[in-house]
């Protein structure tokens, strides 16, 4: 089968949306199927085109077997609206004028958000004359109207035409979460028309073993980390996520001189975190920026207890974190500030703390907790690998994926043998 992916992300960048797509893309070609990606040139988080690329009317390149096309690209930072719509919209505008001139395929998928890059896949699709998947990884725009990003006004109710358009034209929509696929039926979506194929990890990659090295003491910033009790929030610093409860609860802990709060990434509140750690005088809080994915492992190295945190917006109650399994496959206890699904995945794996959102308090009586009982660390760790390697392998979910690509290719009337049966053609 002939697999075209739409992704406004893909590595080098390393947000979940890249990860994603470029883990099940991988899966597929190892097991026989042909990926190409249609994607932008890498600038994710900064708006700044990444070393070796450069921003031109089209390129491609081939990664791990994958076939990737590179369109020009509207850069845009990882903050503000106006722009970073503009550069949503314009990624659509160039995956259509593009769609003619790319492989002939069986099917195209899309992901979103960004839900321009979600709703490009009904176009393309029309113009391949194929059928049409759209993977839904945050409800859209529920998920900008919980960071207030935009009003409940006529804009508002026409993003919601436009979404529920969407999901009305795709062949298949598939979640990655049981309460997404809930709204979406209450949106008067018929449920057989809905999959869920939740996020999971490469179990490979984020081991253990790879843990080991002595990798840390060379990225700048984590050298800090030695002889302390550190506590990880790796990910966006974005509006969802109300870091300075963490900055809060740090400041609670400012009795514990061992235990120490890393914050790795970049986002829109990155600069305000910043000058509200030096404000409070927080010695206790270290930011490093953005690491590429091969310094993860080292990350993770000198990480005792990961850090999951959201705001207590009731849009958050249906989503799970990617970094979860991430932290669960490092055998890292999880301290999440979530409810809702995450709170109950937590729960059933027995991997880490469940605490309200937004809550200091209750964020720094977990941390004494976890500080203080090394022998419940090691057993949340434990669970947390074992759980995400009965549930949550990113191959196995790869394979469930494809079979679900490969039936509604089959669904298609004049839907070609080779590619019914998921094989190449």
């Amino acid at each position: 089968m002939r697999i075209l992916f739409l992704s406004h992300y893909f590595p080098p960048e390393v947000n979940a949306p890249a990860s994603r797509t470029f883990e099940h893309c991988r899966a597929w070609v190892r097991s026989g199927h042909e990926a190409f990606v249609v994607t932008n040139v890498p600038n994710h988080p900064a708006g700044k085109i990444y070393p070796g690329y450069r921003n031109a009317l089209a390129q491609s390149e081939t990664v791990a077997d994958i076939k990737v096309y590179r369109l020009l690209t509207l850069l845009a930072a990882n903050r503000g609206i106006v722009r970073r719509s503009f550069s949503y919209f314009f990624y659509l505008v160039m995956s259509v004028l593009a769609a003619p001139f790319l492989p002939r395929v069986d099917v195209v998928v899309s992901t979103s958000p960004q839900f321009f890059c979600g709703l490009a896949g009904y176009f393309v699709s029309r113009i391949n004359r194929v059928p049409w998947v759209l993977e839904i990884r945050d409800l859209w725009p529920e998920s900008i109207m919980a960071v207030g990003a935009v009003s409940r006004s006529f804009t508002l109710r026409w993003l919601v035409w436009l979404a529920n358009f969407a999901y009305r034209k795709a062949d298949r929509v598939l979640c990655v979460t049981d309460s997404f696929k809930a709204a979406i039926m209450a949106e008067g979506i018929p449920g057989e028309k809905i999959e869920v194929i939740k996020n999971g990890v490469d179990l490979e990659f984020f081991s253990p073993e790879r843990s080991l090295g002595p990798e840390a003491g060379r990225i700048p910033g984590l050298e800090n980390t030695q002889g302390k009790f550190v506590l990880s929030y790796v990910g966006t610093h974005g509006m969802a996520h109300g870091l300075d409860t963490v900055l809060k609860a740090a400041e609670l802990l400012r009795d514990e001189p061992d235990v120490l709060f890393l914050l790795v990434g970049d986002g829109a509140e990155r600069g305000n975190l910043l000058k509200q750690r030096d404000i409070m005088r927080l010695d206790n809080v270290v930011f490093l920026d953005q690491q590429p994915k091969t310094r993860m492992p080292a990350v993770w190295a000198v990480t005792d207890v990961s850090l999951v945190v959201l705001k207590d917006q009731p849009l958050f109650r249906t989503v799970i974190p990617s970094k979860i399994f991430e932290s669960m496959a490092m055998m890292k206890p999880v301290i999440l500030g979530v409810r809702g699904e995450s709170e109950s995945l937590l729960e059933e794996s027995g991997a880490g703390i469940c605490i309200p959102p937004e809550s200091p308090a209750q964020l720094a009586r977990a941390v004494r907790r976890l500080y203080t009982d090394p022998d419940e660390r090691r057993n949340m760790g434990l669970a947390g690998r074992s759980f995400v390697e009965q549930n949550f392998d990113r191959k196995v979910l790869a394979a469930r994926y494809v079979e679900l690509l490969g039936s509604v290719v089959a669904g298609r009337p004049g839907a070609s043998a080779s590619a019914a049966s998921g094989t190449r053609g």
